[in-house]
Order: structure tokens, then C-alpha cells, then sequence
């Protein structure tokens, strides 16, 4: 299946056969990597950087690896070494990259819209979004997507539970997205203080009480409490929370009986999830969460960098601007 994107900058622009596309490719690396099998060297003479202004370990790491496994020059720069803390703009920013000359750009910013903007100021390049704010998280939602799929055998008519701080979450805009967009049935789960006023307008159900949200749920999201993102205090306590919104087995029993459990890290046992539900191998997939996590990000590289490369053999010819 064809996927005709030149930037991956969030899940709202994808069509379902691009979805379909990356995941195809994605279960492919996933299952040459259990075999032992390397992925050859699609990225090979090709430079990628890695430009974190948060700061990210799974995220991060992820695309290192999938870049280099893929056989292309990776380099990260994270905002504590660079020019943004003596107050260089966005802009200037870009405009360093542009001498740089960057083939594929992984970029995290704390500001929705961030990413967007470079990807209009960086030339010649394919710019991916790795976490804008609360905006999206496309990457989190496609790995948990292909997870979802090799779990249920299915993306389409399944009944996901979305649950905690989903007001400053981009994961859970990008999975909603991408789930309503395959016809499943999503249910955002938490106290009114962490759900977006008017989030119903997105097609979701919306429930304060984990035990009707979760109702014969095929699939349980667990989100982490983003206090850095917060003003005010918009829970009781820590304790409190885990009481009425904390996985344990008693909630998770009101799910389908073959539910699987997910949550995107870092987690917070005792707080969102009980620690025995996050190990339960019965219904706990977040590792596996993990190692998906790779092998979309090398998907979306491989397709991303395919695009570039034809765009820039158009232009060469004269047939159109790059990425017309």
C-alpha cells in the first residue's frame, strides 16, 4: 500500500491505507528482528537527526536505534546542549539546520504547533513529529496501533478504554484519532478535572467512573499523571487517585475477559496502574509496546525517507517542486 505523506506530523493527516502502511512494513521489521534478521540498509547516506527540546528516554532511544538499524548517520541534540537555552529561536533554529542539511528530522517540543513550523522552514527534508505538546504523539499511536492489531488480530470495531490525565495527554489525541478513524469505539476514562472540556465533539464517549468505562473493554490504556504539565492541584492525592482511577484487578475485571492492558511509559506503579496488573502477562502488553515501538519508528523512517529520495529525483528531472 502506497504512503504518500513527505512529513509525518500527526495522525489527523493520515489516511487509513497509510496507517495500513506503516504497520504492514512495521510487523515485517518486528518479525525479522525476533528471527535475528537486520532490515538491510534503506537509510544508508542519509542523515538524521534527533532534536529533543523535552526530554524523552523511550522516545528518544527508539529513534536511534530504529535509525541506525536502518543504516542511516544519527544524530541526537538535546536541548540542554544547545543554542535554545541561550535563547535561540525556533527560527534560528531552523535555519542552522538548513546549513546542517538534515535528510529526516525527529523533533520534540514542548509547544503544540512547534513541529509544524519547522517542517515549513526546514528545506529539503522530511520532518517527523516526536511530541508537540498537548497536540500529538503520531509514532505513540501507530505503535500502539500495530500492538492493538497483533494482540486482537483487528483494529476495526474493538471497544478501547482510554484512561486517566487526558487533558494534557498528545497520546491520547493521537490514539483517539487514529482508533476513531478505524471504526472502534473509544471511551476517554477520568475525573472531570483531567478530561477537556467539549472532548466529546471528537467522537468519543466520555465516563468519570473506571467501572463503567471499563465495561467489557477489549482494550485498556492506561495514561501516566503528567504533573509537569499541571497548574493547580487537580487531584486530591496521589492516593485518592488510585483509589477511584488506579488499574487493579478489581477494575479490571468489569473489561472483557481477554482485554489487554497498555499503558506508553513511563509508568507510575501504585499510581495509574497496580504493579502486579503491569507484569500480569495474561493481559499486560507493555512491553511488547516496547519492541513495537522500534519497528514503527524504522516503518516510518524507511517510508518517509523513500518519498524523500523520489521527491528529489522529480525535481532533479524538473517535474515539480520537492514534496508538489
Amino acid at each position: 500500500m502506497p504512503f504518500r505523506q513527505p512529513h509525518l506530523l500527526g495522525v489527523e493527516h493520515l489516511r487509513p491505507e497509510d496507517v495500513a502502511a506503516v504497520l504492514d512494513l512495521a510487523q515485517g521489521h518486528a518479525e525479522r528482528a525476533r528471527k535475528g534478521h537486520g532490515p538491510g540498509d534503506p537509510l544508508r547516506g542519509l542523515t538524521q537527526v534527533n532534536l529533543f527540546f523535552e526530554p524523552s528516554t523511550r522516545t528518544q532511544a527508539s529513534f536511534e536505534l530504529a535509525g541506525r538499524r536502518l543504516g542511516a548517520d544519527v544524530m541526537t541534540m538535546g536541548v540542554a546542549g544547545s543554542s535554545v537555552r541561550k535563547g535561540e529561536t525556533l527560527i534560528d533554529t531552523a535555519l542552522t539546520l538548513n546549513a546542517m542539511r538534515p535528510d529526516l528530522l525527529v523533533v520534540r517540543h514542548p509547544e503544540a504547533g512547534a513541529v509544524h513550523l519547522l517542517s515549513q522552514k526546514v528545506r529539503s527534508c522530511a520532518v517527523l513529529n516526536a511530541g508537540d505538546g498537548r497536540h500529538e504523539h503520531p509514532t505513540q499511536a501507530l505503535l500502539d496501533a500495530l500492538t492493538i492489531r497483533r494482540a486482537k488480530g483487528r483494529l476495526h470495531r474493538l471497544t478501547v478504554a482510554i484512561c486517566g490525565d487526558i487533558a494534557h495527554s498528545r497520546v491520547a489525541r493521537s490514539n483517539l484519532l487514529l482508533l476513531h478513524r478505524m471504526e472502534s469505539r473509544v471511551r476517554l476514562v477520568g475525573p472531570r478535572t483531567l478530561l477537556p472540556a467539549g472532548i466529546e465533539s471528537l467522537g468519543c464517549e466520555v465516563f468519570e467512573s473506571m467501572e463503567e468505562g471499563l465495561s467489557g473493554a477489549d482494550v485498556v490504556m492506561m495514561l501516566r499523571l503528567q504533573r509537569e504539565r499541571m497548574e493547580g492541584a487537580l487531584i486530591p492525592s496521589e492516593r485518592e487517585y488510585f483509589h477511584r482511577y488506579g488499574l487493579d484487578a478489581a477494575k479490571l475485571a468489569r473489561a472483557a475477559p481477554d482485554c489487554i492492558v497498555m499503558h506508553p511509559g513511563p509508568m507510575n506503579r501504585g499510581v495509574e496502574i497496580d504493579g502486579a496488573i503491569a507484569d500480569d502477562i495474561r493481559h499486560s502488553v507493555i512491553q511488547t509496546q516496547v519492541e513495537m515501538g522500534v519497528a514503527v519508528r524504522m516503518a516510518v523512517l524507511e517510508l518517509l525517507a523513500r518519498n524523500l529520495r523520489e521527491a528529489r529525483g522529480r525535481e532533479a528531472l524538473g517535474m515539480g517542486d520537492l514534496f508538489g
